[in-house]
């Protein structure tokens, strides 16, 4: 998937991590002047179903379904399938589930995609979860791998990972949560990175919810995070 390399709207997603649709809608329009990209999760997914994909895709958003597919790959590759006909962007599977599973779930969103007349979603492999602090390099390495093997075209991994991934698995899209400015509090992220840092690490697309939309002001913290990253796409690389 193609980049606008001087635009950071195209290089930040935004995670909407709420319960309720109109809640998400509303925050979602106020801050598209500055996002390209909208994460759906399990708690908004659950909430609203399919129904979100379109209404965010209305908006002007590239979806970024997280639901993190993770099962036999004959179930993982049906709900593939389904998953690909709701115009989705982005969609995860746990390449904990090996190869075979990752090759379903490929196959079954491009088949979705395609019986719906929809753009095929970049499958993105989910590596080690930011919250992880006992996974290693080899484990990193070897997931990485296993999701170039079975076609993802993507990975999601934390910032201090990519330097793992990109060795592994090149070429490959890399989003990266676990963004946080710099004096903000990182929650329950361990493997945390400011927005400089992982643009400077490689990461292509950054996932940031919190920071932003439980700030005080959200339109500035989104600004400033947009800055960030636009200085930080046109630093050299060290």
């Amino acid at each position: 998937m193609t980049l606008a390399e001087d635009d950071p709207r195209d290089r930040l997603a935004l995670a909407l991590d709420f319960d309720d649709l109109v809640v998400a809608l509303r925050l979602a329009r106020r801050l598209r002047p500055w996002f390209g990209v909208a994460k759906v999760g399990f708690e908004l997914f659950g909430a609203a179903g399919p129904e979100t994909v379109s209404a965010l895709a209305v908006e002007g958003y590239r979806v970024f379904v997280d639901l993190k597919l993770h099962d036999i790959p004959t179930t993982v590759g049906r709900a593939a399938r389904v998953l690909g006909g709701l115009g989705a962007g982005f969609v995860t599977v746990h390449t904990q589930g090996g190869e075979e599973m990752m090759r379903a779930a490929v196959s079954g969103m491009a088949e979705g995609a395609s019986a719906a007349g929809a753009p095929t979603p970049c499958v993105l492999g989910v590596t080690v979860l930011t919250s992880d602090t006992e996974a290693t390099s080899d484990v990193l390495a070897s997931r990485s791998r296993s999701a170039a093997a079975a076609g993802c075209g993507g990975l999601v991994c934390a910032a201090s990972d990519l330097v793992v991934t990109r060795r592994w698995a090149p070429g490959l899209l890399t989003m990266v949560p676990g963004i946080r400015p710099a004096g903000t509090s990182t929650d329950d992220q361990a493997r945390a990175a400011t927005p400089r840092a992982a643009i400077l690490a490689g990461a292509d697309i950054l996932v940031i919810g919190r920071a932003v939309t439980a700030a005080e002001d959200p339109e500035a913290m989104a600004t400033a995070v947009a800055h960030e990253v636009a200085s930080s796409i046109a630093a050299p690389r060290g």
